[in-house]
């Protein structure tokens, strides 16, 4: 496997409404620093890839009014390479359109299409992990997801189901994909052995990738046939405003993961996050001898304990009597929820833009 055949795809469209209001449409989550680690995600998604293929092969696809953002964080990343889609139509024609894309670039190229808020700690093996999934994909005509050991039963991620194999083989054969399931079917996921959280990390031969998708959403893959003289081209951009609307409105997990048979996993261990919500923020933030997570140079805390707390430094904050809360405090709003109630915010946003239009989203 060359080197020089392997791209890197970071999906970086989205609107993280989950993180809201610190995450807002006009800059959404993957381009702040949630952590308070110096860098946004989306900077942090691309340095941890920069080593594992050449940088003119490091692609970021994004909502269209995203890619001033996407300039100002990332200004090594060639204007080319900067993938505009005009409307948002979820990760399916994400990945169809970055693939027909690189294939008119190199037909040999092996691309791994990855998210833009994900947390990894030791990136060392995920840097070893990374190149034997492309080298994998590069050898068969299948398709590769990263699948993260467990450590709990968690809620919040979708599951793997592989095929148990003598444990000499790096890749297992993927049985099926499972959405979010309850507690108690996550604990039986947990006990059983042979399921992964899913990553939402793919890689494929843009080839192989393109023949699953003439095969199982043909609709989807006609789409950017018709675009294949332009792409690459200054026609681009005005081919894609005009056929985008054709594009199905569905997930990559449930246009094709769930229904090509030759999918193959591999088990990991590298310290990953989705950082999908507060709570899980919270969980990988440095925490006071109560337990709050605090972000803001002049929060002041008085019995309160277990809280997450955001608010600008310029801004004095006095907390008091708060447990298991969410404060976030931004100029145009603040946002108190306790923290095992998070999973309504997304319910509190469709109130706030029924009531209050789209100022405050």
């Amino acid at each position: 496997m060359s080197i020089h055949n392997n791209y890197v795809a970071i999906l970086a469209g989205g609107v993280g409404s989950r993180f809201w209001p610190e995450s807002r449409l006009k800059l959404p989550k993957q381009f702040l620093d949630l952590l308070g680690t110096g860098q946004t995600l989306l900077q942090n998604t691309y340095n941890r890839f920069k080593d594992i293929c050449p940088r003119e092969n490091i692609y970021v696809v994004t909502f269209e009014s995203y890619t001033d953002l996407v300039r100002q964080q990332l200004p090594g990343v060639p204007e080319t390479n900067i993938v505009a889609e005009p409307s948002r139509k979820n990760t399916a024609p994400s990945a169809a359109y970055i693939s027909h894309k690189i294939y008119a670039r190199n037909p040999q190229a092996n691309l791994i299409l990855t998210p833009a808020d994900h947390l990894i700690t030791d990136e060392r093996i995920f840097e070893r992990q990374v190149f034997e999934t492309l080298d994998f994909v590069s050898k068969n005509n299948h398709i590769a997801s990263i699948g993260i050991r467990p450590t709990r039963p968690d809620t919040t991620y979708g599951y793997i189901q592989y095929e148990m194999g003598d444990g000499d083989d790096l890749f297992h054969k993927v049985k099926t994909f499972i959405e979010k399931p309850n507690l108690d079917i996550a604990r039986t996921f947990l006990r059983s052995g042979d399921f992964l959280w899913n990553s939402g990390i793919f890689a494929w031969n843009v080839k192989t990738f393109i023949s699953v998708l003439d095969e199982h959403l043909p609709e989807l893959n006609d789409v950017f046939v018709q675009a294949r003289d332009v792409l690459n081209t200054p026609k681009e951009a005005k081919a894609m405003e005009m056929l985008y609307a054709q594009c199905t409105n569905i997930s990559i997990d449930y246009a094709i993961m769930e229904k090509v048979r030759t999918v193959y996993v591999l088990a990991s261990r590298f310290g990953w996050s989705d950082l999908g919500t507060w709570e899980s923020a919270y969980e990988h933030s440095e925490k006071d001898y109560l337990g709050n997570a605090v972000y803001g140079k002049n929060v002041m805390i008085i019995d309160a304990s277990g809280s997450m707390v955001m608010a600008p430094d310029h801004k004095l904050v006095v907390l008091q009597g708060l447990e298991q809360y969410i404060v976030v405090d931004t100029p145009e709003v603040l946002l108190i929820c306790e923290r095992s109630k998070e999973h309504q915010i997304k319910d509190y946003l469709a109130e706030v833009k029924r009531n209050k239009g789209e100022k405050f989203l």
